[in-house]
């Protein structure tokens, strides 16, 4: 609707992961060597956290690209509490034909798998996002299925990636050899002020805008109601432009705050409320205006598997 008017390709803050898009904060950047570091080191267990809507699928989408050929990788996404039988989604993420009936044969099944990778010298990567969704038993589940690494050799390595609640899950008492097997781990904050105002730039010059479109004001105002996270910030962005557009203007502060006001209006909450730091208070009334109390934050083989 409004790309033509602002000189942008395509729009700019749409919500769908886009590797082109990709913005490496200091914390996503962090994370990401820590990922990379992860497949390298053939680590069995690797953990990734954060908040929603803070880019954790966009990060396994940067990696699970940048890995070479000689992986074999199987995705599972979309977990949830009736998960049902892990060994049944692990087969089908690495595509693997089964008539199983039971756990044990299925296990046969996948120790046959592994063993022709390890044969042709190929490496083995599961990687579940979405993991909070996952119950205790099928976290203890996919412990007893890394017991395959038993002869020395990591045949398989794991990345589970979820929001913080999967931190509370794998620190439960009941998960204790789960948690004493996690060699590395890694977990993303929302942006920072400057950093938010480095991605709405990024986001627009890769969509073939100027990156000043947003004013100094809109842009700390964005930082303000979003509280950092990306998702979130799209999610104003995009409809400041279109009513930027609708008003035949660049997005200024009065801009984002009517969005803001809109979104407020409406009946679904879409962030939740932080407390505004001193240090970005500051911010605000170094440009001219007062924080409101708003939302702030202190701070290739490969098989897709969805429900």
């Amino acid at each position: 609707m409004y790309q033509k008017f602002f000189g942008l390709k395509k729009s700019p803050f749409s919500l769908i992961p886009e590797p082109e898009y990709l913005y490496l904060s200091q914390h996503h950047k962090k994370a990401l060597n820590t990922l990379r570091y992860g497949v390298f080191q053939q680590a069995g267990f690797t953990l990734l956290t954060g908040d929603i809507g803070c880019g954790k699928t966009t990060l396994l989408q940067k990696l699970l690209n940048d890995i070479k050929c000689d992986v074999d990788l199987g995705l599972i996404t979309n977990t949830h509490p009736s998960f049902g039988e892990l060994l049944t989604w692990v087969l089908r993420a690495f595509n693997v034909d089964s008539t199983a009936n039971d756990e044990a044969e299925r296990y046969r099944v996948f120790k046959r798998f592994m063993d022709k990778r390890q044969l042709s010298n190929r490496r083995v990567l599961l990687v579940i996002d979405e993991a909070q969704n996952m119950d205790i038993p099928a976290l203890e589940s996919l412990r007893l299925l890394s017991n395959i690494n038993d002869d020395g050799k990591c045949m398989l390595q794991i990345i589970l990636a979820g929001q913080s609640e999967l931190l509370e899950k794998i620190n439960d008492p009941k998960l204790i050899q789960f948690a004493q097997r996690i060699s590395i781990e890694s977990h993303i904050k929302p942006l920072s002020y400057q950093e938010t105002k480095d991605y709405i730039g990024h986001r627009l010059s890769v969509a073939g805008g100027r990156s000043d479109i947003f004013s100094r004001k809109a842009v700390l105002a964005v930082f303000e109601h979003s509280g950092g996270v990306p998702r979130v910030i799209n999610n104003i962005c995009d409809l400041a432009m279109v009513f930027a557009f609708a008003n035949d203007s660049g997005v200024e502060y009065e801009t984002v705050m009517e969005v803001v006001n809109e979104r407020r209006t409406g009946g679904i909450r879409k962030s939740t409320s932080n407390q505004t730091s001193h240090s970005e208070l500051d911010i605000t009334e170094m440009l001219g205006f007062r924080s409101n109390g708003s939302s702030s934050v202190n701070t290739k083989s490969r098989t897709l598997i969805t429900h």
